[in-house]
């Protein structure tokens, strides 16, 4: 990484006033380092300024090749987590950008994420909107909500995120099925508990469908904490509508942020959150601290530690 003058301001833009705590967060923990600035603008306006940034965090903003172009003297582009599907990667490597993102293992954002499965699981199951229903109608003792236990929980994708399911759902006993790309390489989390303690059922993608039908829940109940675009919306609101999906439980949607009038909120037996999986005061604050470091790092022209470079 090219060496960057002490006297030279460090400028990091935070693209959109969305997940404020990332930007507020990595204030605060530069706040006593001036020569590193953090600013967040409009999504709107970052054309109109990335020119001005060493350092792009995207959030949910899509880093197109037109928009990469812009950036004149951009060193780094990553984000806050791991996500970086709307970032146009070819186009950062050719224009000598680097595009990192901060690792979910280490952070926390992980765990955030597993436990967010956890909750929506768990308010599906024991019936939140009907609870609900009940205390201002003065009903007690119902509804009959079910259990965790003896459930069957398929999880689509067994990376740190399914890992950490995993390792908190067994407590609750269930029965665990998981598919993933490939079984034969494994993370340190995975090594150390081992995938026959963590699943009882190994899959590729091809047994998507299968072990799809033998589960509770992404079967009978359905889950997302990962990508909106996952799921089909029509798909799902039809099968809402015949009852043959017994609940759906969402952190991340088909459009963001969703429309509060959306029609899939009708049902009872839907539960979405405003894409909050990962946003915890832990996680956060810990990858506050990443970027911090890197912006610190970039601004003294130290090599870069504490990312995960994708180019």
């Amino acid at each position: 990484m090219e060496a960057t003058s002490q006297d030279h301001i460090t400028r990091v833009l935070f693209c959109g006033p969305n997940f404020p705590a990332s930007h507020n967060y990595t204030r605060e923990y530069l706040q006593n380092y001036p020569s590193v600035q953090v600013d967040d603008v409009p999504l709107d306006d970052v054309p109109n300024v990335i020119e001005n940034y060493h350092i792009c965090v995207v959030l949910n903003k899509k880093m197109d090749s037109h928009l990469i172009s812009l950036a004149k003297q951009m060193k780094l582009i990553m984000q806050f987590g791991v996500g970086l599907e709307g970032v146009d990667i070819d186009s950062a490597t050719k224009n000598g950008i680097k595009v990192a993102r901060i690792p979910g293992d280490v952070t926390g954002n992980a765990a955030s994420c597993a436990e967010m499965a956890i909750y929506l699981m768990l308010g599906l199951l024991r019936k939140q909107d009907d609870m609900q229903i009940s205390i201002k109608q003065r009903k007690l003792g119902e509804p009959a909500g079910e259990t965790l236990l003896g459930k069957t929980v398929f999880i689509l994708g067994f990376g740190n995120i399914g890992i950490d399911l995993a390792k908190r759902l067994r407590p609750f006993g269930v029965k665990i099925i998981a598919t993933k790309r490939s079984w034969t390489s494994h993370s340190l989390q995975c090594s150390t508990y081992g995938d026959d303690v963590l699943v009882d059922k190994k899959g590729s993608h091809e047994d998507i469908y299968k072990f799809a039908s033998e589960a509770d829940i992404v079967g009978a109940l359905l889950v997302n904490i990962a990508r909106g675009g996952l799921l089909d919306y029509e798909a799902v609101y039809h099968n809402l509508q015949s009852n043959h999906l017994g609940g759906l439980g969402i952190d991340v949607a088909w459009t963001e942020p969703f429309s509060p009038d959306d029609p899939i909120l009708k049902f009872n037996n839907v539960i979405i959150t405003p894409h909050v999986a990962g946003v915890t005061e832990y996680s956060y604050r810990t990858m506050a601290k990443v970027v911090g470091e890197v912006a610190m790092q970039v601004h003294e022209g130290r090599s870069l530690t504490g990312i995960e470079f994708v180019n």
